[in-house]
């Protein structure tokens, strides 16, 4: 039974600001909203009528742009879109000077940017709740996301063995951290200097010391694969880094999910991504298109999972 916790006016800047019982509580939450929505279309309680979401975006996006703003108008509220060039955070205002005004304005903000620091910023200073909709260290929308995609298909996260083939980005950064917290073993075949983020990693071994979760990084993505119940895998060449496409791509070389390497997992095994993909680099279409792919339920998720935590972290 998911412990009784209050998210009222918390911030989402790290899937590590969440004790296990919070996830289970954002989960649970997710689970019957996309139940509702799933019967529908709608909801008879909508939570965030009168409430308005800010979305700062300095990275573009079709997921979180579209899941946000559709999530806060299915539950009663409003967003406003604000693009690089309406605000120039940095620029035109200083990250400081754009929280003290939108706090005055609105009753939460959603930002997808760059530096991490930003975000840490923007919430220091903004009196109401920051989410992190993606930035170059975390992507912690998107590890809800996955833990509800997960759940839904094996009745649990715990005990599970996750691998991931490919770089160590913001993405597995939140899916390890997540694994850490949940109990559930995530690993990650990486080339030789694309691996996670060291005070990441650390982080996560120190929480699943705690959580029951645990961390393996290695080079090889059969061994990696090996037993595992799901495949995951993201693009190798992120927003920002398109100067080491051809780079990236020799580097990479080997590091394809394609059916052989699905064949090495555990029987059962189920393959995710979190788009956009590059078909025929990260992951061949075959298996992205296939009957083990649950990339399109983690990217409905997103939607379900965000709608949850707008709900319980904006105040009624």
């Amino acid at each position: 039974m998911t412990e009784h916790v209050s998210l009222v006016g918390r911030d989402l800047l790290s899937i590590a600001d969440l004790s296990a019982g919070e996830l289970d509580r954002v989960l649970d939450r997710a689970a019957v909203l996309k139940a509702e929505f799933r019967a529908g279309r709608r909801h008879m309680v909508r939570p965030l009528v009168g409430r308005t979401l800010a979305m700062l975006f300095e990275k573009p996006s079709l997921r979180t742009r579209v899941s946000f703003e559709a999530g806060m108008s299915q539950l009663g509220g409003h967003a406003i879109h604000l693009a690089p060039g309406d605000v120039g955070l940095g620029v035109r205002e200083s990250v400081a000077d754009v929280a003290r005004n939108l706090e005055r304005w609105v009753d939460a903000i959603i930002i997808r940017t760059f530096a991490h620091d930003i975000v840490l910023e923007l919430a220091a200073e903004a009196g109401i709740p920051v989410v992190n909709a993606l930035t170059d260290l975390e992507h912690p929308c998107q590890a809800l996301a996955d833990l509800l995609t997960m759940r839904e298909h094996f009745g649990r996260v715990a005990g599970l063995h996750v691998a991931f083939v490919g770089d160590g980005n913001n993405v597995f950064h939140s899916l390890a951290l997540a694994g850490a917290i949940a109990g559930f073993e995530v690993r990650i075949a990486h080339p030789e200097g694309y691996g996670p983020n060291p005070a990441i990693a650390a982080r996560a071994e120190e929480l699943a010391a705690a959580g029951g979760g645990r961390l393996v990084v290695g080079h090889d993505p059969r061994a990696i694969v090996a037993g595992a119940d799901v495949i995951y895998t993201d693009a190798w060449t992120s927003m920002g880094q398109e100067a080491e496409v051809a780079e990236r791509r020799l580097a990479f070389r080997g590091y394809t999910v394609d059916a052989a390497l699905v064949a090495a997992a555990a029987p059962g095994a189920v393959v995710m991504h979190c788009l956009p993909a590059h078909r025929g680099e990260e992951i061949t279409s075959d298996v992205l298109d296939g009957p083990r792919s649950l990339v399109l339920e983690q990217a409905e998720n997103r939607l379900h999972v965000q709608k949850a935590w707008l709900a319980e972290s904006i105040p009624a």
